[in-house]
């Protein structure tokens, strides 16, 4: 008797085509943020539009400008560092997801497959689509149970449409 894991599979595929353009537009994000925050000209820019800031808002001082500019270059290093760290940890999401799709295709080993639908759920952050959709697929790879079948039914099928009565 065949026992179809189709739903599982489905949502799995989803959920990596979603990690994956999550790790493309995430990487592009970082790359590019880290680019303008290292650039000379784009730090001389934003402190030549906050010296502007001086002359429009009487309440705005020197000391706050100055204290902005050291805020955003300090801050260089850390979006650096977190924005690389959400990539890695997608793609660590990435490897589980395709794990736990190798594993549940022809039934081969479900458990296994939850756990790893799991753990991609947690990589991919606890409260995404993506992890929703893991964590959905876990649960029926868990839940879900192939039909018992006794020894003298084993010939029928019952997936069958016009099987007489």
């Amino acid at each position: 008797m065949k026992f179809s894991r189709t739903g599982e599979i489905v949502l799995g595929v989803i959920s990596a085509v979603f990690t994956a353009l999550s790790i493309i537009l995430m990487t592009l994000f970082v790359s590019g943020g880290s680019a303008a925050l290292n650039d000379p000209a784009f730090l001389e820019e934003f402190e030549t539009g906050m010296q502007q800031g001086i002359e429009e808002d009487p309440t705005l001082q020197q000391q706050d400008v100055d204290a902005i500019m050291d805020i955003v270059q300090g801050s260089m290093g850390v979006f650096e560092v977190f924005g690389w760290g959400l990539v890695i940890s997608l793609v660590i999401s990435l490897v589980f997801n395709i794990l736990a799709i190798l594993n549940i295709r022809n039934n081969k080993n479900p458990k296994l497959a939850g756990i790893f639908f799991i753990l991609a759920g947690v990589f991919a952050y606890l409260l995404s689509l993506t992890s929703i959709l893991l964590y959905i697929a876990a649960i029926m790879s868990f839940v879900r149970k192939a039909p018992y079948v006794s020894e003298t039914e084993s010939d029928l099928d019952y997936y069958e449409p016009n099987r007489p009565l």
